[in-house]
């Protein structure tokens, strides 16, 4: 950000601001940081996903021993289901990201990522590592270690598979490679220019009993994390539920747990502990040259400190400070210079934030500051410099908020790191490799401070935030957003033609600065026509959304696939194809990215019968819009429209992903769905987790949902039901109908049915016995009922023409037995 020099500077009687942007300055945290200030020892834990991570020992570690304590996880939880919305992908993996941010935040310690891309359920390591690119991937864990130099590693998982997913084994072999390769100056030599080889003491498998699975054994090493901090007011189990509820796309909401609770290990490299995780780890001052009179100094401070006169022990902070600042160590002196000055902050009452009263600004202009500081004790602490304005020592009054005012330019947007190039299954695209293992932007608006404590320059950084106020809720804050100047959404994101007749494709726009003139275009394939070509607009103010509407014509082939693209150009604003997209969730912060500005255009030969759909909500996901761009209507199902309405209006009722995981009331609804197949209806009822079933009786006859699945995308198919209804009308299916298909076959698939079921696909990964059991159908009464496990939620959204001619299939409603 290019800064402008502006000052303006007046009081405030009363502060209103909770300080969320500030570190925590009550005493306990006070104390807490007092203990940690002596301790010079970094623990890094390794897995796969977010909610691999054991938050109990994180908190363990983080809190009672005050290790500098981190969790590399390997993906950010894109492949995985979300409970509570429909967002998959990529964006799945942004709310998840937050969440274990949020987590961290509860447990006390630092989140780090790779650029691997979680992909979806693998059956091996191998699978996994090729998707990966293991060699990049290896590359990141090298960079992470080496960044944040832990004395011990810990794996969640271990190499010889016991963890189950492929994932997990592969984010363990990796550890085990990086412990290595991480001291080794011939192994990824490039990243020397920016850190040093680094050789852990020793690495762990922090070993675990899952349900049937139990790798712990009493002559295993072992910690007690369920012991209880009286300054927290909490044991480890308590604050590992509160920091492992924040996975709510998951659904990991967790009791607290009270009383000892015990961790095993097993070591896997390096030499192995006997009596502490840190046998042989000097944690102390004294690992670094001239430490030992820190070490006295600190230990000293801490035992005069007076709870009731924190002020009082800033002296001898700052010139403790002094002595920190001068250690050879250039690791620990970073780390022990930021929490000292925290330290110092929190014991002076000194409070600052700098924050925005509009949440989005326009790439190219300028942002508006304001900057406050609050001494709550005294008068003692002068401003130096806050943002590039230098203030020469000005006194900050006691307990009287100071306001300054300054302005920055936004010369980049703020696009997720990893988001900000095109990135193909196994591995995002990462153009600053310095960047990696970054949870967010490292490079988001900032402001820099330095204030005068008692004689001496401190310095300090805050990320500026939106700040406002919300009626029913208080004080918020929110990140800044700069955006192109103007963003233009293409209405959906498939478009399907089964003819050639045209379709009117609408582009909603939004400006975030002042426009004079500009104009929007679409970009089609060859031999597509669309009209009008482009179109002008003028005067457009900040926040100003409008629509345009084009009208688009197919080409002339049959089967073909191509991307339509919106491009927008402004004065200010080249050839630009930025949408923009918004994710908002009470448990984190908003999020807000700004995705290519474009759509997957079908040419298809499609035959669709019926009009009418019930649609019964599940977990999320975006089947119910594809089915209304295809030309369905659809619409949602309330409980009292089951239970007392006429259902025999719909040609289809269709249920959710997961449905029969989060809906407790479809085990009362469930009756009058089978009434409805019963008397002529067709019910189609999409995958469920084996886990927590609502009622055991999803069909008309019995069968099991069970954790089975196919993982390959493009495993074989093999039709065991040629006859069947469901392969035949309105749409013939044949084998290349599965080609295209993204993640998986299908996940949860069912097992023991009742004969009275028909067994429609047969599939498998491969080395494993084929499947049958992703599509099963039956008639019952005068209607049908179809369960499958085919993971349309991900085919129909991602644009697949098969599945979209398969699911249609299956709306069909078939004729009635006399």
């Amino acid at each position: 950000m290019k800064r402008i020099l502006l000052l303006s500077i007046f009081s405030l009687g009363i502060c209103r601001a909770f300080a969320q942007t500030a570190s925590p300055a009550d005493i306990a945290t006070i104390e807490q940081n007092f203990k940690k200030l002596n301790v010079l020892g970094s623990v890094l834990y390794v897995a796969a996903h977010p909610d691999d991570e054991n938050t109990r020992l994180l908190a363990y570690l983080a809190q009672e021993k005050h290790y500098r304590t981190g969790y590399l996880s390997i993906t950010r939880g894109d492949g995985g289901q979300n409970l509570i919305g429909n967002e998959q992908g990529e964006l799945l993996g942004l709310i998840r990201t937050q969440e274990l941010l949020a987590a961290r935040k509860v447990d006390g310690a630092e989140q780090f990522f790779t650029r691997a891309v979680d992909f979806g359920f693998s059956k091996g390591p191998q699978e996994t590592l090729d998707f990966w690119n293991k060699e990049k991937t290896l590359g990141d864990v090298v960079w992470v270690i080496r960044k944040f130099r832990p004395d011990v590693i810990i794996c969640r998982f271990p190499t010889t598979g016991e963890g189950g997913h492929g994932n997990h084994t592969a984010s363990a072999m990796l550890a085990q490679e990086a412990f290595t390769a991480a001291a080794d100056p011939k192994r990824f030599p490039e990243q020397l220019q920016y850190v040093q080889p680094w050789q852990a003491k020793r690495l762990m498998w922090n070993t675990f009993n899952f349900g049937t699975t139990n790798t712990t054994a009493p002559d295993q090493f072992k910690i007690n994390v369920g012991i209880y901090n009286p300054l927290l007011g909490k044991g480890y189990g308590e604050l590992a539920a509160e920091s492992r509820s924040n996975h709510k796309t998951q659904g990991f909401g967790a009791a607290r747990q009270r009383g000892d609770a015990y961790d095993f290990f097993k070591t896997i490299l390096g030499d192995a502990p006997k009596d502490d995780l840190m046998d042989g780890v000097n944690t102390s001052w004294g690992r670094v040259k001239g430490g030992e009179v820190i070490s006295t100094g600190a230990g000293i401070i801490s035992k005069n400190f007076e709870p009731e006169n924190p002020y009082g022990s800033v002296p001898a902070l700052v010139q403790l400070l002094s002595r920190v600042e001068k250690i050879n160590d250039v690791y620990w002196r970073k780390q022990k210079t930021k929490e000292l000055s925290d330290l110092i902050a929190a014991c002076a009452g000194l409070w600052f934030e700098s924050y925005v009263t509009e949440q989005a600004f326009a790439l190219h202009d300028s942002i508006d500051i304001r900057s406050q500081v609050l001494d709550r004790y005294n008068d003692k602490i002068k401003v130096n410099v806050i943002d590039g304005l230098h203030f020469d020592g000005k006194v900050v009054p006691a307990n009287e908020v100071q306001t300054f005012s300054s302005k920055i330019l936004a010369d980049k947007i703020t696009q997720p790191y990893w988001l900000r190039e095109p990135h193909g299954i196994g591995a995002y695209a990462i153009g600053d490799e310095r960047m990696v293992g970054n949870p967010e932007n490292p490079d988001l608006p900032n402001v820099d401070y330095e204030f005068i404590i008692e004689g001496k320059p401190v310095h300090f950084e805050r990320q500026l935030v939106y700040k406002y106020v919300n009626p029913a809720v208080g004080e918020i804050y929110q990140p800044v957003q700069v955006a192109p100047p103007v963003t233009a959404n293409i209405q959906n994101q498939v478009y399907i033609f089964n003819s050639q007749q045209p379709q009117t494709i609408q582009v909603k726009l939004k400006s975030f600065t002042n426009v004079a003139v500009g104009t929007i275009r679409l970009n089609v394939p060859a031999g597509w026509k669309v009209s009008p070509e482009s179109i002008n607009f003028t005067k457009k103010a900040k926040g100003d959304e409008w629509a345009q509407d084009f009208m688009l014509t197919p080409g002339n082939t049959q089967s073909q696939t191509g991307t339509l693209e919106a491009q927008v150009t402004t004065a200010n604003q080249t050839a630009d194809n930025y949408g923009i997209l918004s994710i908002h969730y009470n448990h984190i912060p908003n999020i807000t990215i700004f995705p290519p500005a474009q759509a997957k255009l079908l040419q298809l030969d499609l035959k669709i019968t019926g009009k009418k759909i019930g649609y019964i909500n599940g977990a999320g996901d975006l089947v119910e819009d594809a089915l209304r761009q295809v030309g369905y209507d659809v619409h949602e199902l309330s409980e009292n429209e089951i239970r007392n309405g006429d259902l025999s209006g719909y040609d289809a009722i269709v249920v959710g992903v997961r449905a029969y995981n989060v809906d407790p009331r479809l085990a009362i609804e469930q009756s009058k769905l089978l009434e409805y197949v019963k008397n002529g209806g067709n019910l189609l009822v999409q995958y469920n987790n084996s886990n927590g079933l609502v009622t055991k009786q999803i069909g008309p006859y019995p069968f099991k949902v069970v954790n089975e699945r196919v993982t390959d995308e493009n495993s074989k198919i093999t039709i065991i039901d040629p006859n069947n209804p469901v392969l035949n009308f309105p749409n013939k299916i044949n084998p290349s109908d599965f080609d295209g298909w993204v993640q998986e076959r299908g996940l949860y698939f069912t097992k023991d049915a009742d004969p009275q079921y028909q067994k429609v696909l047969q599939m498998g990964d491969p080395g494993e016995a084929p499947k049958d059991g992703a599509l099963i159908t039956t008639q019952y009464g005068k209607g049908r009922f179809i369960y499958t496990s085919l993971a349309f939620f991900r085919q129909l959204p991602a644009g697949v023409p098969g599945a979209y001619r398969l699911f249609i299939n299956m709306l069909n409603k078939p004729k009635s037995n006399p």
